[in-house]
């Protein structure tokens, strides 16, 4: 982001990410990391249950389906996405900033599409804010995403996050 002259501040809210260990190791990777740029990073809340329930509940009441049972960018992705970015959006404009983006842009495993679909309808839902939808992953960014990668010898998680996706 600082080499196309964005400079964020990082709200960090991954309620998603099972279990408190695992938080915790990715938490302190992007602390250590902010740190070392001299970003602003905020700690949003941790609370997996509330997640749980948000995901588990929607992926139910909306689409009729067992949360557990969705694979990897299914539904359940969709769900986890609009409430994670919900809560950035709400973030962004309690602080006063006009656009937020998320770095689950920049991962191949995620839907650019669903991250998209979950990214604007948070900024419709908080009203004053945008989402940038930009594919952190073309123009060469994936290439420097594995460079920084390597460079700061990043912590590499084997899922993504949730325990649904430990068995995927």
């Amino acid at each position: 982001m600082l080499n196309n002259d964005v400079r964020p501040i990082i709200y960090y809210y991954n309620p998603n990410i099972f279990p408190q260990e695992e938080y915790l190791i990715r938490k302190n990777e992007i602390t250590r990391y902010a740190d070392k740029l001299g970003l602003t990073i905020i700690d949003g809340d941790y609370d997996h249950q509330s997640w749980r329930e948000y995901v588990t509940g929607n992926v139910r009441d909306c689409y009729g389906l067992d949360a557990a049972s969705q694979p990897e960018r299914g539904v359940r992705c969709l769900e986890c996405f609009k409430m994670r970015l919900l809560h950035s959006a709400m973030k962004c404009k309690e602080l006063g900033l006009p656009t937020f983006t998320t770095t689950l842009a920049s991962s191949r495993w995620k839907s650019l599409p669903q991250i998209t679909e979950a990214g604007e309808w948070a900024a419709a839902q908080v009203g004053g804010v945008t989402f940038d939808a930009r594919n952190w992953r073309k123009g060469g960014l994936q290439e420097r995403r594995n460079q920084l990668l390597k460079e700061n010898n990043f912590y590499n998680q084997l899922y993504c996050g949730c325990e649904f996706s430990q068995s995927s």
